[in-house]
């Protein structure tokens, strides 16, 4: 029954969309209380050659983030079978609490940013069934580490763990996500983020294995095909959406967890010509994008490009967005 109903939610937002016309675009839901906050990664900021301390000390201490999503790259924590180094994630979750940021903590195979997928190498030439079991001695074991933290708020369980057209990654597998949910939850209490596609996802199997529902909100893409590509989905389309999933699942929100901040990159940011950057993402579409989540009834929003923001700041002269994003907390 799920797999039929997954399969006419989309396509009843868009009928109902259709229904309403034209006036649609003008509906505003905007109103709630936000909650801003922003996704991490250490790996994507030294990729950029940053110093990923630098980088989120800065977040912390000068635009006063106070929610953070953080992940756990299991191939950095675990290079070689059984033998783990968490330094990294403990520096980040202590400089959080320090600061009073509150956090998601991603774990298990998929995480946010390309590859998608960070299984240390040793785990491809595993048998499925071995694989499948040291994923969830991975997934056991950061729980287990960190559930002392009373700063995270929620796990998040993989990242769009059911998007199968996107990422170096095995295809979906629904049982695996189960799997992982259910052992979280034998863990400990917090409650559980699992993420969507929020275009292109149809957000009832993900929301079916969550409490809450996390989905992406992305405005300027890029493809081979037509190139840049603005997404005309009025906010409502977001919106109702949700309305539906809620009603379907009962999960108890949905939230943005990746909120385009930063451009659509066709290739390495740092190569990457500004002039063409700025096509997806000058400061007038950063602007737009925040007020667009906004218009979409969303409580909660996590922005996507931290550390490109420091970028531009540190190497390119340009502080526009870190200053604009400065002004979410109040800063």
């Amino acid at each position: 029954m799920l797999h039929f109903i997954e399969k006419i939610t989309l396509v009843a937002v868009i009928i109902l969309l259709l229904l309403l016309g034209v006036r649609l675009f003008l509906v505003d839901f905007s109103g709630v209380p936000m909650e801003w906050g922003v996704t991490f990664d250490r790996n994507y900021a030294a990729y950029l050659g940053l110093e990923p301390k630098a980088v989120l000390q800065a977040a912390l201490a000068d635009l006063g983030v106070d929610h953070l999503r953080l992940t756990i790259p299991w191939k950095d924590v675990e290079g070689r079978r059984d033998v783990y180094d968490w330094s990294a994630i403990d520096w980040q979750l202590q400089e959080a609490r320090k600061y009073n940021a509150k956090v998601i903590l991603t774990l298990g195979r998929k995480l946010p940013r390309w590859p998608e997928c960070y299984q240390p190498d040793w785990y491809n030439s595993l048998p499925a069934a071995q694989q499948r079991t040291e994923l969830l001695q991975m997934v056991s074991q950061s729980v287990e580490r960190y559930q002392r933290y009373d700063n995270i708020i929620a796990w998040q369980v993989e990242n769009e763990p059911l998007v199968g057209w996107f990422g170096d990654c095995p295809p979906p597998n629904r049982e695996e996500l189960k799997a992982e949910v259910a052992l979280v939850k034998s863990l400990d209490s917090r409650p559980i983020v699992v993420t969507d596609s929020g275009e292109l996802g149809l957000w009832l199997g993900a929301a079916k294995a969550a409490d809450i529902l996390g989905t992406t909100l992305y405005r300027v893409v890029w493809n081979d095909t037509t190139g840049f590509f603005h997404w005309p989905l009025p906010p409502a389309y977001y919106y109702y959406k949700a309305a539906l999933v809620k009603h379907f699942t009962g999960v108890s929100q949905v939230m943005v967890t990746e909120l385009q901040a930063e451009p659509w990159s066709s290739g390495g940011m740092t190569t990457y010509p500004l002039t063409e950057q700025y096509r997806s993402m000058d400061i007038d579409q950063f602007s737009a994008n925040l007020d667009y989540a906004r218009r979409a009834g969303f409580d909660t929003a996590y922005l996507w490009g931290l550390e490109w923001w420091y970028w531009m700041k540190q190497t390119q002269g340009v502080e526009s967005y870190w200053q604009t994003a400065k002004k979410l907390w109040g800063k």
